[in-house]
This record gives C-alpha cells, structure tokens and sequence, in this order.
C-alpha cells in the first residue's frame, strides 16, 4: 500500500479539522455521541478529499460525470445480396461438382 503523500496529509487533516469545528459550533452539539457522530464525518470527509486531491484531472472528471455509456451494439451485416447490390444469379450454373 503506497504511503500518502504530503498534500494529501495537509489537506485531508485540514478537512478533518475544520470541518469538525465547523460542525461542532454550527450545530452546537453537547452530548459525547453527537460530539462522537461530528467527528466520525469530519475523518470520513477527510479521508474523502485526501484520496480525490492526487487524482488527475480527467479521472476526477470521469468519477463526477459516472460510469460511461455503453457503447452502441454493432448489428450483423445483412447477407442478403439485395441488400448487398449484387445481381441475381439464379440462372448460372454452379462450377462446384
């Protein structure tokens, strides 16, 4: 398992910090679960923008946009020689024996 980087340690523990003040004073939380509660989302909001700030550009553009289409089926090619613009052959005769 590759060990984080720097910017991912700055930013996830600077999420994790601010966001569970933020949340601590916004909601005015005073029971040790609720304090419990914020903590565990801030780690997890933390964690969250650690893993997303090394991404590349495109990979975070492909996660937000979901999965990619499907592409379309390709449909059997019609062995129909009218389809085809092949003249008919009916009165030749055939050269296999």
């Amino acid at each position: 398992m590759p060990r984080p980087t720097t910017p991912q340690l700055a930013y996830g523990s600077l999420t994790v910090v601010l966001s569970t003040l933020a949340a601590l004073l916004l909601f005015d939380v005073r029971s040790g679960a609720a304090v419990a509660g914020v903590a565990a989302g801030g780690l997890v909001l933390g964690v969250l923008v650690a893993v997303t700030v090394t991404m590349p550009a495109t990979a975070r553009r492909r996660a937000s946009l979901g999965p990619a289409p499907l592409p379309p089926a390709h449909a059997p090619a019609s062995r129909s020689r009218a389809a085809s613009g092949a003249h008919s052959r009916v009165g030749e005769r055939s050269l296999r024996r």
